[in-house]
């Protein structure tokens, strides 16, 4: 929010149809790409119920995204069948969850197709 009020200010003499939205305090943060990313991600809009990208450097809004439960009962399908991933195919590095999209270039090596699990065994 400090963010947002420093645009504001920036944002005094513009017209409104130029003014940045930095941040809204009906934005809940839900998803980074990773244990210590702090510059993008997803929010949970508390207003609207849909999801939106943040990102620290302004990048598009990419795709659109509907409401978190959709969100997640589409990662949790890819998880179950992985070849048939839509957005990001799941893998594993050294026995962790990782998208593919993010496996960070250090690792690629110990990188391992996630193969998803038979129904009504637990586990990936």
């Amino acid at each position: 929010m400090n963010a947002q009020a420093r645009q504001d200010a920036l944002d005094a003499h513009r017209p409104a149809c130029d003014r940045i939205t930095v941040w809204k305090p009906a934005w809940i943060p839900v998803i980074s790409y990773g244990v210590s990313e702090r510059t993008s991600g997803l929010y949970l809009d508390a207003e609207t119920g849909c999801l939106g990208r943040w990102s620290r450097y302004n990048d598009g809004p990419g795709d659109e995204l509907d409401t978190l439960v959709t969100y997640l009962e589409e990662d949790a399908d890819m998880l179950e069948a992985p070849a048939f991933a839509t957005r990001d195919r799941p893998s594993l590095v050294g026995g962790a969850l990782v998208w593919g999209s993010r496996v960070d270039p250090g690792q690629e090596e110990r990188w391992q197709p996630l193969t998803g699990r038979p129904h009504g065994r637990g586990g990936l």
